[in-house]
């Protein structure tokens, strides 16, 4: 099946490393030209130079850091100053603190709302002249925590609903312009941010890694965590030209995972950069 991606220039934030990463390569296998951006340079350029070698594409790749607003407009300017445009957006980049109401202080809030919310906010308002003039697509990477509430999971739930409201209301403003807005909901997926997560469950609740783990796998109906690659099928679906009537969709890529089979009721989030 031709995905109609071939030529296009593609932007995935949080490029490097993880499910970004994972959407860059399968862009690029497709034939999109990219450029993904991070807040470390060395694992940025050793991505970029993989995806080049790789796919046979070009991949322009700069830092940045999402919660500053001139960073994001460089960013995004430099992008369209390089390849003259951009078609596609994906806004990957962003970690949310976690934890029960009584353990988060309100720089946790702060924190959750400036990156993942306000990360998004920033790629949009940047990307979308350029989105406008080319009719293309953006791909919002949410989490399954804004559609699934947890009670150890609130600040990235209350992040993730409000970046779910944006995706919905922006693809009915923007897709009277051609633009196509929707957002993906990924569950645990296979990452070392993943891992580090399931590292202080077992350590908060007194469980070995591989029981973590197990609670993790029961949590979801299939019996297993997901894999980055199996995210980047959906995204890539969304930014091609074979989802032309997707717009302001809302896609759970997490197995079916039901949060209350799952004992994050002790976890306290992930608050570092693993992008």
């Amino acid at each position: 099946m031709d995905l109609g991606i071939t030529g296009k220039v593609a932007v995935v934030t949080g490029g490097s490393k993880g499910i970004g990463n994972a959407i860059a390569n399968t862009l690029a296998s497709e034939g999109a030209d990219l450029a993904i951006c991070a807040r470390s340079a060395g694992p940025l350029e050793e991505a970029a130079e993989e995806i080049e070698a790789e796919h046979g594409v070009e991949c322009f790749a700069k830092t940045a850091d999402f919660t500053e607003r001139d960073d994001v407009a460089a960013f995004v300017d430099s992008v369209a100053d390089h390849y003259g445009g951009i078609d596609i957006f994906v806004n990957n980049a962003g970690s949310a603190p976690g934890g029960l109401l009584e353990n988060l202080d309100e720089d946790d809030w702060y924190k959750a709302l400036d990156l993942k919310l306000m990360g998004h906010v920033r790629g949009a308002t940047e990307a979308m002249p350029h989105l406008v003039e080319s009719e293309g697509v953006l791909v919002n990477l949410v989490g399954n925590d804004g559609t699934k509430p947890s009670p150890g999971e609130l600040a990235p739930g209350a992040a993730n609903a409000g970046d779910i409201n944006m995706t919905e209301a922006l693809a009915k403003q923007y897709g009277r312009e051609g633009v196509r807005v929707n957002a993906v909901n990924p569950g645990p997926v296979a990452t070392g941010r993943w891992d580090y997560l399931v590292e202080i469950m077992a350590e908060e609740q007194g469980l070995t890694f591989d029981q973590a783990m197990e609670v993790a796998e029961n949590s979801i109906p299939l019996g297993r965590i997901c894999e980055p690659q199996e995210v980047a099928n959906v995204v890539t679906f969304l930014a091609s030209e074979q989802a032309s009537f997707v717009n302001g969709g809302v896609i759970d890529v997490d197995g079916g995972q039901e949060k209350a089979l799952l004992e994050f009721d002790t976890i306290r989030a992930a608050s570092e950069n693993l992008d």
